[in-house]
């Protein structure tokens, strides 16, 4: 019991955390939620390779962060539910890798592959520019905030990686 409940409550940290970042961004526009996304809040998706509670936590910070950006955004339901549900898969996969760098793949492959599939059919942009720029958004987000938010974890946590899933 006692364990669900560390793990419920590193989960809702993450979400709460996830959330927090999207709302600090929301004054700088389309880079939280445009076609060039650079997305503070994903250099989160590293935790899952250290901390299996990201997982759920990632989920649902994306269901909410997206949820908030549906007032600012012109992506609506499509980006809160598809948004979400690539974040998920991206988390998992981070979770199975093997070391720090395999763990960057999944987020960065799959927003980078599958976000563009929707904004690109919702802006009127070509599906190849949009995947350019939302990997390489993508790209610079899980590899430099996702280092800044994987060292720090290490700190404050003070382990190396849990396999609690």
């Amino acid at each position: 019991m006692k364990k669900d409940i560390k793990f419920l409550t590193k989960a809702a940290v993450i979400a709460a955390f996830y959330v927090v970042l999207i709302l600090i961004q929301i004054p700088m526009g389309e880079l939280a939620y445009g076609p060039i996304q650079l997305r503070i809040a994903e250099g989160l998706t590293i935790l899952p390779f250290l901390e299996a509670a990201a997982i759920p936590g990632l989920f649902v910070g994306c269901i909410i962060g997206n949820f908030v950006l549906m007032s600012v955004s012109s992506y609506g339901v499509i980006d809160v539910i598809c948004g979400s549900l690539i974040t998920l898969a991206a988390a998992y996969l981070s979770h199975k890798a093997k070391n720090k760098y395999i763990a960057m793949l999944p987020p960065i492959i799959l927003n980078g592959i599958l976000v563009p599939v929707y904004l690109s059919y919702l802006l009127k942009i070509p599906y190849l520019a949009t995947v350019l720029s939302v990997s390489g958004g993508e790209f610079f987000s899980v590899l430099i905030f996702g280092n800044i938010f994987y060292l720090a974890y290490q700190r404050v946590i003070g382990k190396q990686r849990s396999n609690d899933l």
